[in-house]
């Protein structure tokens, strides 16, 4: 439990830095207590969509991975992102993902900061 609640701080963390540098990726709220919860909700439907949905796909593009030498995780880390954004609109969640590009540039960004936040932040069960 306490794992899955470091991972779900480290996403939201990496999510903020996301906001924070790039313009088309948003987040909106009428006080910082209600943005503070959506992107903590945008944490966890991110990380569910990383847990269920992105070994799947990883799985099926498999042989682009091997023909790419592992530049198309940048493609799937956008499409995570873009998911991510779809769903949070569906659930009715101020974040918002303006275009491919931006994706792409926001899913380096948060495996960046995520994977550093992975290290300083203590991991148990």
């Amino acid at each position: 439990m306490m794992n899955f609640l470091v991972k779900t701080i480290a996403n939201a963390g990496a999510l903020l830095v996301a906001i924070w540098l790039l313009h088309d990726i948003t987040l909106t709220g009428e006080s910082t207590g209600k943005k503070a919860l959506t992107l903590i909700i945008v944490a966890l439907l991110f990380g569910l969509v990383n847990f269920l949905v992105k070994p799947v796909v990883k799985l099926l593009t498999l042989p682009l991975f091997i023909l790419t030498l592992g530049l198309i995780t940048l493609v799937i880390n956008a499409l995570m992102l873009l998911l991510t954004s779809w769903l949070a609109d569906k659930f009715d969640l101020s974040f918002h993902v303006e275009g491919f590009w931006t994706a792409v540039l926001g899913g380096l960004i948060i495996s960046i900061v995520s994977w550093a936040l992975n290290v300083i932040l203590p991991e148990k069960d």
